[in-house]
This record gives structure tokens, sequence and C-alpha cells, in this order.
């Protein structure tokens, strides 16, 4: 049984150059929220997002970290080079940005926004992704089975046509543990989902402040 590798911290920044000691603790754990970076040559060589791509987050609207300040990349066409933990293949290419947030610590988080063709493919889309969301702990331990896994969900929040946040924490033998949060939200034909992790576990996971910050990631997605 090899150790699990995927990476919430890697899904949520693409290809990063890698402090070596964050990048141990990431594959070693399987969740890998724990990395320092900086925005990878993949994403400034993309074209500029056009005009009217909808609004994205900003370093001071996530979470407040003790001990480090956010840290963004610009907002880009497509999807992350990995995409975050728990929607892996679910959200699409076509339509979509993302912009990628660090801290100097083992702190990070990731906005993609999905403009879909009308309000019922966007409605489906916010499904899709909430219901991988919700299934990702038992899908993570169906994968690896030495490890332990689980979800919360943390409710819906009155962000224009819905947002709901969720928390799942993974831990394998050995591995440091990792916490982490997924905002979902919809306004008309344009969803979000917004990830956030670190290393932990339920009791340091920033809620209240995730859902500000999932709110404002909702209410900045309408365009006239």
């Amino acid at each position: 049984m090899h150790k699990p590798t995927h990476s919430l911290r890697g899904a949520a920044l693409g290809a990063v150059a890698v402090a070596v000691a964050a990048a141990t603790a990431a594959v070693v754990a399987g969740t890998g929220p724990a990395q320092a970076h900086a925005p990878s040559a993949r994403a400034e060589a993309q074209a500029a997002v056009p005009q009217g791509t909808p609004g994205h987050l900003v370093p001071r609207e996530l979470p407040p970290h003790p001990s480090s300040d956010w840290y963004a990349s610009d907002v880009t066409r497509g999807l992350p080079e990995t995409p975050p933990f728990c929607v892996e293949k679910t959200l699409p290419s076509a339509g979509a940005t993302h912009r990628t947030f660090w801290t100097e610590y083992d702190t990070s988080a990731t906005q993609i926004v999905v403009r879909s063709g009308t309000v019922e493919a966007a409605r489906k889309l916010a499904a899709a992704a909430e219901k991988k969301i919700q299934n990702c702990a038992a899908d993570w331990v169906r994968d690896y089975p030495e490890g332990t896994a689980s979800g919360r969900d943390y409710g819906a929040l009155p962000a224009e046509d819905g947002a709901h946040v969720y928390g799942v924490h993974t831990s394998y033998p050995d591995s440091e543990p990792g916490i982490h949060l997924f905002g979902v939200g919809r306004d008309g034909r344009t969803v979000t989902v917004v990830s956030w992790g670190e290393m932990g576990g339920f009791d340091q996971a920033p809620v209240a402040d995730f859902k500000r910050t999932t709110t404002t990631a909702v209410v900045k997605l309408y365009h006239p």
C-alpha cells in the first residue's frame, strides 16, 4: 500500500517551486497543503483573461493567517494544473478561470470560477461539485484504507443564488493530518469553488472567516 500523494496545496497552486521540507510533509501526509511557492511560468505564459471575467477574491478577503500575509497569483484562464483536492475531474476547463493563494507557512487556497452557458448548466455544476465534496472523505478512505477521513457540513449561506461550506479532514499513519474547507456558490450561470487547506484538524479550521470568504467570492461573481 503506497502512501497517498494527492495534494490540496499542490492542487491549489499547480506547478510551483516548493520548499523541500514542506513538499516532503505534503507527500507523506497525502494532503499536501504545506508548500511555499511562486506562480508558475505556465500560468504567467497564459493569455490574459478577457474583460468581463467574473470577479475573484483578493488576498485580504481570505481567512487571516496568524503569522503570515496572503499572496496571490494572477487570475488565469482554465483550471489549475492540478485541481484542488476533492473536486478533481469535476469542473470543466472551458469557461473557467482561477487564482491561487499561499502564505509563508503551510496554508494555501484556490478559487476556481466557471461561467456556464446556461443557468441550468451552472446549477448542475454546483450540485456536482457539492456532491463530490460530500463524498470526498469516503472516497479518500476507499483509496487509502490505512488512513482515516471525515467530513463536516457547515451549512448554507444566503449569498446570491446560494452557497454552501464543507470541511474534510484526512490523516495517514506516520504523517501530518490535513484540514480542508470548501465553499461552493452560484450566481446565475456562474459557479465558484473556493478551497482552503493546511496541516491540522477541525479545531484549527477558521470556519466563520471562511464563510465570509465564500460569501464574498459569490457576491463578486456578478457582472451586469
